[in-house]
């Protein structure tokens, strides 16, 4: 059979295919039968998630502290609902107390040979990557202390770009729109890698002890399940990227900028707007003289930001930027936001005024050096 590979860079959790997840953990020492005890409360519990097909829970016989646990769910959307919801980071902790570190890694599945799983499909071609995995932090500060958490944010000494000799930080840009902090990066190889690695940089260490007084929900650093528990419902994964590969990639240096979009959506819709806009993506990919050139959508619960490289002025063609071409588009989209949120005055134009309203506010943007 032949493959003929897209034409262009993509990812994507809603294309309804099986997700396998991987999670490599290493035990501390003496702990064994109490990871074990906790995983026999919590699995039943686990099973009856929506979405979820079986797993699997692996002992190494070369080193026993070493164990790995394997998921199957019917689709992403399913896992990322119930690993980004408060019944897991409740469920997980008495595991936690028993792990030193932890590796997770997640798969569509493409291919299978044997009895097949009921439920989910397998994805139906593969993707061409770019060797980048993305991934999102968002937080919230009290209100009034905007100001100085921007300022905070945006003078830090950025880290050291290389991790390991697999794993670098490529980039990391951080928005802001009102008291909502949206922090993405761009990483070389391994992501927990990257993120702890940033995390035990005295520079950033001395940022996130300064913003501590302004969040709205308090965190202790020094506290690893406190800082498990704030690092867990922060984050925010990538569910749909997109763009232009080979000769259509190609830009001038300075033709693009970067900018961020912050759709609140309707409760409970959150999900369903993150997917109208991956496919409002994927649908404009192959227009290469349109003004985005590449388009990743963040998702957590009801709140969705899509990060865009853009050509020219953001607001040349808004249509475009909120990924709303094509008719009826704009009508989809306002069923899917909280219209408290962002109901026009009489006089405004829909995409325009929404655009003013969701645009966010770059507070920094660094890349590291490309690798000699």
């Amino acid at each position: 059979m032949t493959i003929t590979l897209p034409d262009r860079v993509s990812q994507s959790a809603f294309d309804g295919s099986r997700l396998r997840v991987v999670m490599l953990v290493d035990l501390h020492e003496g702990t064994q039968k109490r990871f074990l005890d906790a995983y026999e409360q919590i699995r039943h519990h686990v099973a009856a998630t929506p979405g979820h097909l079986n797993d699997q829970l692996c002992q190494s016989f070369e080193n026993p502290s070493q164990w790995l646990i394997t998921s199957e769910w019917a689709s992403a959307p399913q896992f990322l609902d119930w690993v980004n919801s408060e019944a897991h980071i409740d469920q997980i902790r008495p595991l936690s107390a028993c792990i030193r570190t932890t590796s997770s890694m997640r798969f569509n599945v493409l291919r299978e040979t044997g009895e097949k799983v009921t439920g989910g499909a397998v994805q139906k071609a593969p993707r061409l990557g770019d060797d980048l995995v993305r991934h999102a932090l968002t937080f919230t500060v009290r209100p009034g202390s905007e100001e100085a958490v921007a300022q905070l944010l945006a003078e830090y000494d950025p880290p050291s770009a290389k991790v390991d000799d697999t794993t670098r930080l490529c980039r990391t840009t951080l928005f802001m729109h009102g008291n909502r902090v949206v922090r993405t990066v761009e990483v070389k190889g391994d992501l927990t890698k990257a993120l702890r690695h940033v995390a035990r940089q005295p520079e950033v260490r001395a940022v996130e002890e300064a913003i501590n007084p302004y969040l709205e929900v308090d965190r202790d650093l020094d506290d690893p399940e406190s800082a498990r528990v704030f690092f867990t419902r922060a984050a925010m994964p990538a569910v749909h990227h997109v763009a232009a590969h080979g000769d259509a990639a190609r830009v001038r240096p300075g033709e693009v900028e970067r900018h961020a979009v912050y759709y609140r959506a309707r409760p409970g819709r959150g999900t369903l707007l993150a997917k109208f806009l991956a496919r409002q993506a994927e649908a404009a990919a192959g227009d290469t003289t349109g003004p985005v050139v590449s388009s990743t959508v963040f998702q957590r619960d009801d709140i969705v930001v899509r990060l865009i490289d853009v050509r020219g002025p953001l607001g040349e063609d808004p249509v475009a930027v909120l990924g709303i071409q094509g008719p009826r588009k704009n009508a989809v989209l306002d069923r899917l936001l909280d219209g408290t949120a962002y109901r026009p005055p009489a006089t405004a134009q829909q995409p325009a005024h929404l655009l003013v309203r969701s645009g966010m506010r770059l507070v920094t943007d660094r890349s590291s050096a490309p690798e000699a």
